[in-house]
Order: structure tokens, then C-alpha cells, then sequence
């Protein structure tokens, strides 16, 4: 299975599983009265719509570069990271709202914690599961929609163990004000996810440099060349466009080379960046070196 192909059917997974989640989770919360099992709905129902802009943002970045398009539809998944990461957020503020009015104002009496139990060990196995083949599909792909959603997903885990654990503690306690403050945890897991896969799928849509240790190694393979085979090089710029890794450079050659050895130094350049790059896209400039620095 080609590498589209694999994201897309990833994608669905992520719809689906999310789909049967939202409807235990709901369903759990609203018999059990527990607010920490319906914040956990909520953040699934966030998941549902990541998961829906993933594959919508997949699909469309799989499709070849056309006349509207010149530079490919790679943007679409930076697009729906970023709304992903804003949807995160909005979650975690939501459950925060009506966690406080659980405990400021609508002190809850009992909860059904058996149900609750057996659900968040449910959710927990889930999605340990199908966040682990969205980041591994990721990773293979460099896929930034994947990514963000493999990481949300992730989250889920983290804060159904949570709901679990006061679930556990509710039971042997009897405190049932510790649901609505689990709730609260929850959210601030979540918010910080939000905020970091924001940041990052922003600075792609800003067209943000690649990271240092990215520009680092792309520095060394051309400094190797720059050894034997290229004079010099200039004006380098590397950015990200959806999974796509984007390289400009210029190189400039000896004046006594002809255009056919440049050009076949160009594609050895091209090919080491494709080693430590999977997705690659390269622009190279050719010039000629400057009489002044070739007497010297």
C-alpha cells in the first residue's frame, strides 16, 4: 500500500474509532452523573472533528499540484492541524466551565463509578491502539495532520487514565467532588496539547524555517560538496509545506564547468538531501563563481 493510501485509511480509523468512543462515553456519563466521564465525551467529540479535518485535509493534500495550485495542496494539512489545536482548546476551557459550576454550584451527590470504570478502561486500551498506528503512519509519511492527531488522541489516554484513577478513588473515598476537579486535570492536559500543536502547525502556515538541527545537517551535506565540487553556496532557505520538506539554495560553480557537470553535481546534492529527508522538494541556483574570488 502506497504511502496516500495508507494515510487516508488511517484517517477513517481515527473517525471511527472516535465515533464509538463519543457514544460509551456520553452514554456513561449522562447514567453515571459523573462530569469527568462526560468532559471526556466532550474531548472526544473534539477528537471526532480533528479526526473528520484529517481526513479531509489528507485527502486533499495527496492531490497533485494543478494551475490554482502550483506548489501542491500541502497547506490543507497545516490548515487542519492548526483548527485541530484550536479545537483542543476550546474543549479544555469548556470542561473547566462546567466543572466549576460542579463544584461551586451543583454539588454532585452519587456517581455510578463501576460504569465509569469499565469504560475509561475501554477508551484507554482504544486509544493506546489507534494513536500508536496514527504516529507511527506519521512518522513513515511525515504527515503533520497525522501527527496532530495521533497526538491528541494521545492526550486521551493520559486523561482517561486520570478519570479512571478518580474513578478508582471516588469509589473508596466516597469524595465526590474529586470528579469535577479530575475534570478539571483533564483540561489542562488537553489545553496544552491544544496550544503546542497550534504553535507548531502556525509556524508552518507562516512559512517558519525548518528547525535548527534540520538546517544543520542540510549545512553539513553541502559543506561536503562544498569540499570538492561547488565553490560555494548562498542563500539557503529550507521550509515546511504540509509533510513536504521545501529546500532553496544557491551553488555556485568554477566558470570553466560546464552546465552539464553543474547540473549533474545539482542531482548528487538533490539525492543526498532525499537520504536524510523522506519528503523533499529541492530548488537549487546555479551561478557562476565571481572572477575576484576565483584569482584569490
Amino acid at each position: 500500500m502506497d504511502n496516500e493510501k495508507l494515510k487516508k485509511y488511517t484517517a477513517g480509523l481515527s473517525v471511527i474509532s472516535n465515533t464509538v468512543l463519543i457514544v460509551l462515553k456520553l452514554a456513561a456519563g449522562i447514567i453515571s452523573g459523573s462530569m469527568s466521564i462526560i468532559s471526556e465525551a466532550i474531548h472526544s467529540i473534539s477528537d471526532l472533528l480533528a479526526s473528520l479535518l484529517t481526513l479531509f485535509s489528507v485527502s486533499k493534500s495527496c492531490q497533485p499540484a494543478d494551475k490554482q495550485h502550483p506548489f501542491g495542496h500541502g497547506k490543507y494539512e497545516d490548515m487542519s492541524g492548526f483548527i485541530e489545536g484550536g479545537l483542543i482548546i476550546f474543549a479544555s476551557f469548556f470542561i473547566v466551565y462546567e466543572a466549576a459550576k460542579k463544584i461551586f454550584f451543583e454539588p454532585q451527590t452519587s456517581i455510578d463509578t463501576h460504569l465509569g470504570l469499565y469504560v475509561m478502561g475501554i477508551t484507554v486500551v482504544v486509544n493506546i491502539l489507534v494513536s500508536t498506528v496514527l504516529l507511527n503512519v506519521s512518522k513513515s509519511s511525515d504527515s503533520i495532520s497525522l501527527y496532530a492527531d495521533g497526538q491528541h488522541l494521545r492526550t486521551d489516554v493520559w486523561s482517561s487514565l486520570g478519570v479512571f484513577a478518580g474513578m478508582l478513588a471516588i469509589n473508596y473515598t466516597g469524595l465526590y467532588i474529586l470528579d469535577p476537579i479530575i475534570a478539571i486535570f483533564v483540561a489542562i492536559i488537553i489545553f496544552r496539547t491544544g496550544l503546542a500543536i497550534s504553535k507548531r502547525t502556525m509556524n508552518n502556515l507562516l512559512d517558519c524555517s525548518l528547525p535548527d538541527e534540520d538546517l544543520e545537517v542540510i549545512s553539513k551535506i553541502l559543506d561536503k560538496f562544498k569540499e570538492n565540487e561547488i565553490s560555494d553556496y548562498k542563500d539557503l532557505k529550507a521550509r515546511r509545506l504540509g509533510s513536504q520538506k521545501k529546500i532553496e539554495v544557491t551553488l555556485t560553480f568554477s566558470p570553466d564547468m560546464t552546465i552539464n557537470q553543474c547540473h549533474q553535481i545539482c542531482d548528487r546534492v538533490e539525492h543526498e538531501f532525499s537520504k536524510h529527508f523522506p519528503n523533499v522538494k529541492s530548488s537549487i541556483h546555479l551561478e557562476p563563481q565571481s572572477e575576484v574570488i576565483a584569482k584569490k
